[in-house]
């Protein structure tokens, strides 16, 4: 079975892209999740995170936003010394100020879904790279859904992070044309 040159040998790499990454994703809760998990990538790998990802969850209260906008100055001492995510203290910041503005776009929005979504008109755009060299790191689309979210006060939000995002959450399907999951997310996501 050929997959995304990017996918390594690690079992939980394989799940991650076997079975999540690129699927479209309409659950705030979810989409809050990558949010974060993205924010915290930044500088690292992603199976760096993967790894962590259960101590995300356990740490960042299963990613339930009003608890995470709640976490107090207390809470952020907890997070500086717990080994199962990335200590790095403005990470840990930027993901209760994110979660804050989360909250606010769900009450302008009705759901941070209804938000996101619209940058890509509510459907999944799908590339056709052949090669991983030819995905790049950022688009138009990703820099305005970036500048968007900074002028609401997030951060970590840049072009390239928000274009992991997009991948991450199916807003773009970005899984080569050679890859198994290309044509299997494609005819989920055009209806047949």
């Amino acid at each position: 079975m050929k997959r995304c040159d990017w996918v390594t040998t690690d079992p939980d790499y394989i799940e991650y892209h076997d079975t999540e990454w690129g699927v479209p994703v309409h659950d705030d809760k979810k989409l809050f999740e990558f949010l974060i998990l993205e924010g915290a990538q930044a500088g690292l790998s992603w199976l760096t995170i993967l790894k962590r990802r259960d101590g995300y969850r356990k740490a960042f209260a299963d990613f339930e936003v009003q608890h995470v906008a709640a976490f107090t100055p207390e809470n952020v001492q907890a997070l500086l010394l717990n080994p199962a995510i990335i200590r790095n203290r403005l990470k840990i910041h930027a993901a209760i100020t994110n979660a804050r503005a989360f909250i606010k776009i769900q009450e302008q929005f009705g759901s941070f879904d209804n938000y996101a979504w619209q940058f890509v008109d509510g459907r999944p755009v799908t590339h056709f790279y052949k090669t991983q060299n030819q995905v790049p790191a950022s688009t138009d689309v990703s820099k305005a859904f970036s500048r968007d979210l900074k002028q609401r006060g997030f951060k970590f939000v840049g072009p390239t992070i928000m274009y992991a995002h997009m991948q991450a959450t199916g807003m773009v399907n970005d899984h080569l044309v050679c890859c198994f999951r290309h044509s299997q997310i494609l005819g989920k996501t055009s209806g047949s």
